[in-house]
């Protein structure tokens, strides 16, 4: 498997994982009555770890599809150099580092690896459509 389908993997993984503390986390704080129930109002509020772990999930997911994409032209089109190794390298790098930093409440610091895993996505958006890189 390639370096790329093996990041893409591990961001699946990690994907998943985040999805699982964040619904542990806000789930044991809205109580069994909720998480079993139909949900048809808003959620009762919870603590801002738990909240920064939800939207630090949906945030995963804003950013994963395209990931995805890439990774997936990238090897269907047989493109594999510097750029996309790179890329996918240090989009799965960036979004490990970026959950802590979000759960702590770190500012600045957060969003400049948000922008450095989504400059990654980029540039393996560039290597697809300049094989030459």
């Amino acid at each position: 498997m390639s370096v790329e389908l093996t990041m893409l993997a591990i961001a699946s993984v990690l994907g998943l994982l985040q999805l699982l503390i964040a619904a542990r986390t806000g789930n044991s704080q809205r109580g069994v009555r909720w998480n079993v129930g139909a949900r048809d109002e808003a959620p009762p509020p919870v603590g801002k770890v738990a909240g920064r772990l939800e939207r630090a999930f949906r945030n995963f997911m804003e950013t994963f599809a395209f990931f995805a994409v890439a990774v997936i032209l990238c090897a269907l089109a047989a493109r594999h150099n510097w750029a996309t190794i790179w890329g996918a390298q240090t989009y799965v790098a960036a979004r490990i580092l970026y959950l802590p930093l979000y759960a702590f409440g770190v500012p600045v610091l957060r969003t400049l690896i948000w922008l450095l895993a989504t400059v990654s996505i980029l540039l393996m958006y560039v290597a697809l459509f300049y094989p030459a890189l």
